[in-house]
């Protein structure tokens, strides 16, 4: 990326970068009316950047030398790019927006989506049959519950989700994740919920990961102990032919497939059986349409017109060229609020990455450190820094227009979704021009870049809108680093080590005070 002629260019450009502290530089040239992108249900206000039409037509050029939305269109195609040349890997297609291309009389991979719309069909079926009492507890009961047991990808993009759409659930029915293996995530849930009217969706494409294995044995043992026989209540998520792939263990099975990364697998059975249960099949397949929509902006080769491919291209202006390290997602709505931690994992581990596509170190800097919290609560916590700390943090703001619920008051002229909204405004603003003061304490630097993302209302479809927005925005990156972004070796490591721990605490010993420096004294001399 440095060495390509846009990527030079830039790095001039960063020497002196807009100043958005100025008079009228928000406002100058039409410039608040022109940076602005809009994509379906979307919109994305960016002239809170630190960038003119120069800085944006080098960024055109970089998209272009890289070949961003080629490497894109490949991708959907089923090109094998979970790859590291000359080097063993999972040498894998990267397939996720296969799960909502079937919208598409011409999907990208008609096999994929073939599956797709397979796995669906039976998720349709399974459905109904639950509504209708077809399938359901021994004692003829309809299921009101469900509990999902997953980590990683298994867990947080179906829990953010599920969180941001609950205003859409049925009433009648409850959702509960445990994923921590720490014991108390599951007696948490379990205490709670009524079991025997309760499914269990257990969620692993290898059918082997520790953590959901050991929860799914917590899981079944309460079962027992509450004179339940599990395999009348528990589903499987995984991959066909592996372990879990159990008719004689597992009341129903869906499958994903091995060309879906788990951080990408929100739309795919991971994140829809749990969905279809509390949103009903229509609702997902709302959510679905949201993501394949976005899929197709993502094609266009504009960067103007092109949501994701803009908000990745800022992104890497502020990271690899102004140096800034982290980026923060602030969604301006409470039903976002686990949203930055799927996005957290989604973008991290696939784009902290230090090699290149061929093994070979990377020259400059890979991703960001993301995090975030929502709005309004963060401006009492940790926005003092993002204002006037010494660590300048690119903000990512999203916001609504309207609620989803509609509950709300009209105190002092406006309602609270109009005061929501004015704060989302002002903190960009805040940000971006500062204030001068005589009062150094007062003084607010400014020249702290961000965008705002606005939406109608966070409906099902809006939702899948914004997850496919982030999915193509962390792709785009990885192209443009020329890193892998769809493997996850740095995650191996520890769970190696951890089995060497768990070696050496097998035996039923009496553990001594001094427990971890044995453990640790044991795997160092294995290592």
């Amino acid at each position: 990326m440095y060495e390509t002629t846009a990527g030079k260019r830039l790095q001039q450009l960063a020497e002196r970068p807009y100043d958005l502290t100025a008079p009228d530089a928000l406002t100058a040239a039409g410039r608040l009316e022109r940076y602005v992108c809009r994509a379906g249900s979307l919109r994305m206000l960016y002239s809170m950047q630190r960038v003119t039409d120069e800085v944006l037509a080098a960024l055109q050029d970089l998209a272009d030398e890289c070949r961003l939305v080629e490497q894109f269109k490949e991708m959907r195609k089923g090109v094998v790019i979970n790859r590291i040349e000359g080097w063993p890997s999972e040498n894998r297609q990267v397939l996720h927006t296969a799960c909502r291309d079937i919208f598409c009389q011409n999907p990208a991979e008609p096999a994929a989506t073939a599956q797709a719309k397979s796995e669906l069909e039976k998720l349709k079926n399974f459905l109904n049959d639950v509504e209708t009492g077809q399938v359901c507890n021994v004692d003829g009961e309809k299921f009101r519950t469900l509990i999902h047991v997953g980590i990683g990808g298994s867990d947080l993009g179906p829990r953010a989700v599920y969180e941001a759409l609950r205003a859409f659930g049925r009433k009648d029915r409850d959702i509960h994740f445990i994923s921590n293996v720490d014991p108390d995530d599951a007696a948490a849930v379990l205490e709670k919920v009524v079991l025997k009217t309760a499914l269990v969706v257990i969620v692993s494409k290898s059918g082997t990961t520790m953590e959901t294995l050991a929860n799914e044995k917590l899981v079944c043992q309460a079962l027992r102990r509450n004179g339940i026989e599990p395999r009348h209540h528990c589903i499987a998520v995984t991959g066909k032919g592996s372990p879990m792939d159990d008719p004689d263990q597992y009341l129903r099975a869906f499958y994903m497939y091995d060309y879906i990364g788990g951080r990408y697998s929100l739309t795919s059975m991971v994140g829809l059986v749990t969905l279809g249960f509390s949103l009903g099949y229509e609702k997902i397949v709302e959510f679905l349409h949201g993501a394949a929509e976005m899929d197709l902006l993502a094609e266009e080769p504009d960067i103007r017109r092109n949501l994701p491919l803009l908000l990745a291209l800022l992104g890497i202006w502020n990271h690899n060229h102004l140096g800034y390290p982290t980026v923060a997602v602030l969604p301006y709505s409470q039903a976002l609020h686990r949203f930055p931690a799927h996005l957290q994992q989604c973008d991290m581990e696939s784009n902290g990455k230090s090699i290149d596509r061929n093994g070979r170190k990377i020259a400059g800097k890979s991703g960001p450190v993301l995090w975030g919290e929502p709005g309004t609560n963060g401006q009492h916590a940790f926005y003092q820094l993002l204002h006037q700390g010494t660590e300048i943090v690119p903000v990512e703001f999203i916001g609504f227009i309207r609620s989803q619920r509609g509950e709300d008051l009209e105190v002092a002229g406006t309602s609270s979704q109009q005061k929501l909204f004015a704060n989302l405004l002002a903190q960009s603003v805040a940000l971006a021009t500062g204030k001068e003061d005589r009062n150094p304490n007062k003084h607010f630097p400014g020249n702290r870049p961000s965008i705002v993302l606005i939406g109608g209302s966070l409906t099902p479809e809006v939702m899948g809108t914004l997850l496919a927005l982030y999915e193509a925005k962390i792709v785009f990156q990885g192209f443009a680093w020329d890193i892998n972004s769809f493997d996850q070796e740095g995650v191996q490591l520890g769970k190696a080590l951890a089995t060497r721990f768990l070696e050496c605490m097998t035996g039923g010993q009496s553990q001594p005070e001094s427990l971890e420096l044995k453990l640790l004294e044991a795997a160092c001399k294995t290592g």
